[in-house]
Parts: C-alpha cells; sequence; structure tokens
C-alpha cells in the first residue's frame, strides 16, 4: 500500500469452497487493515453484487433498493457478497475509512450476451440451457439459432438485472473522488431489467432469430438505479437494444 491512493476490490473466485473465504473476504480484511494505516490512502472501492440482495431468486415485490436487507441465496459466493459489505460497512463506523461499495448485477462484456443466449454446450453463465431440454432438442436449437426465452416462475418473461462492463467502469472513474460516494452503496445497473421477451421480440424483428419459451423457477427483479444516477450523476449508457447490439456485432 506504500503510495497507493486508491483501491478497487473486485477478487472472488465465486463458487469454490476451497478458496472464497480466503480471497474474498480475509483478503478484504488485509487490504482494509493496510489502507487505514496508509498515509498515502484516499478511498477504497469494493465492486459488490446483487448476490448480496438475492439476485432472482427470492420474490421482491418493489424495485430492490440500496436498503434492502441482506439476503443471500445458497453457496458460498452471496454469502461472501453479504460479507463483503457488512464488513466495509464497519470499517466506515469503526474507523471512518472513505469508502463506497458499487453493487453490480451480471457484468456484461463483448459477445457474452450472445453466449449466454444459446443452447450450445459452451453456454456462458447460468442457467445452462442445454440441461434444461433434451440433448437431441438442445443440438436441434442450436443449430437452427433458436434463443432461450426465460420464463419467470409465474410463467411471464424473466426481468433480469444486468450492467455493461464499460457502464461500470464509468462508475469507478466517477467515484473514485466523488465527495458524495464517501461510504455509500449504490446499485449499478441498467436503468431497467433485462427483459428477455423483449430481447426475443428485438432479435426476431432485427435478425430473424427465433425463440423458445423455457420454464424456470426464478423470480423477475427490478435493481433500482437512481440513487447513482441522483448523488454520482451516473447514467448508463446501454439499454437492452444497445447491449444485444454490442453482442451480436462483436
Amino acid at each position: 500500500m506504500k503510495g497507493i491512493t486508491h483501491v478497487v476490490h473486485l477478487a472472488t473466485p465465486k463458487e469454490d469452497t476451497e478458496t472464497i473465504m480466503d480471497v474474498a473476504i480475509k483478503g478484504l480484511f488485509w487490504l482494509l487493515e493496510s489502507c487505514r494505516a496508509s498515509s498515502s490512502f484516499r478511498r477504497f472501492i469494493l465492486i459488490g453484487g446483487d448476490a448480496s440482495v438475492g439476485h432472482y431468486f427470492y420474490p421482491h415485490k418493489n424495485p430492490i433498493t440500496e436498503e434492502q436487507p441482506h439476503t443471500a441465496y445458497p453457496g458460498g459466493y452471496a454469502l461472501s457478497k453479504v460479507l463483503e459489505e457488512t464488513m466495509l460497512q464497519q470499517y466506515f463506523i469503526q474507523y471512518n475509512v472513505d469508502g463506497c461499495c458499487l453493487r453490480a448485477p451480471w457484468i456484461m462484456e463483448g459477445n457474452d450476451l450472445k453466449r449466454h443466449l444459446s443452447f450450445g454446450k459452451q453456454v456462458f453463465g447460468v442457467p445452462e440451457w442445454h440441461q434444461m431440454v433434451s440433448p437431441i432438442t438442445a443440438m436441434k436449437y442450436e443449430k437452427e439459432n433458436i434463443i432461450p426465452l426465460m420464463l419467470d416462475i409465474d410463467g411471464n418473461p424473466m426481468k433480469r438485472n444486468m450492467v455493461h462492463l464499460k457502464d461500470l467502469v464509468t462508475a469507478i472513474q466517477i467515484t473514485l473522488d466523488h465527495k458524495e460516494a464517501k461510504q455509500q452503496t449504490f446499485n449499478m445497473s441498467m436503468d431497467e431489467p433485462f427483459d428477455y421477451g423483449k430481447a426475443a421480440n428485438y432479435l426476431l424483428e432485427t435478425r430473424k432469430i427465433k425463440s423458445v419459451p423455457v420454464e424456470t423457477k426464478y423470480y423477475s427483479t427490478w435493481l433500482d438505479n437512481n440513487k447513482a444516477k441522483l448523488l454520482l450523476g451516473w447514467r448508463p449508457a446501454y439499454g437492452l437494444e444497445k447491449m444485444i447490439d454490442a453482442a451480436w456485432e462483436n
């Protein structure tokens, strides 16, 4: 930390139970300890995740704001996101450390979204669509370039939170020294969640790509980004159509 003014913490091993606490929690602890002891330190930025507020595993009647209580879903990754945010908040209280948390949902870049909407075995992220239909059907859909239209637990097109990497990088740049960011948590997402129904319609209209509905047990959610827009002046440049275009043109 000698001569270091800012720390941006993104480290996590996802669902690796062997290392997740050492990397995400113990590593964060030692970084924060070094920051508070450093004469050059100015701000700590934690890149959190909507896993800390349940992602799409739990029903939310209202848009999810920064005041939503922590609600980790099963698994070590979501728990680590809750512990990260909690530890940072306690350092605000105990030592008045200058920092903030940018709570990001699923981060998209390049052709990630295109690889996500595929029945192929190299699908990006979850769900793994090829495992939700028969192998023969998955091969057929992949060959015919048919995409999944994800349905939520109520049978409606799924609404799921995402953010483009470029928008998150812009948010990091803004919060490095913004006075309103001190000791705050911000939801960093698109203005509206990614709607699989709207995406299917857009891809059909613009690229003649057909879709098939796939039922899931998950809940539609809406991560509210108004706090970041109000206090930071941040605006996401990527909405659904621009994110799709970027993925298919990459």
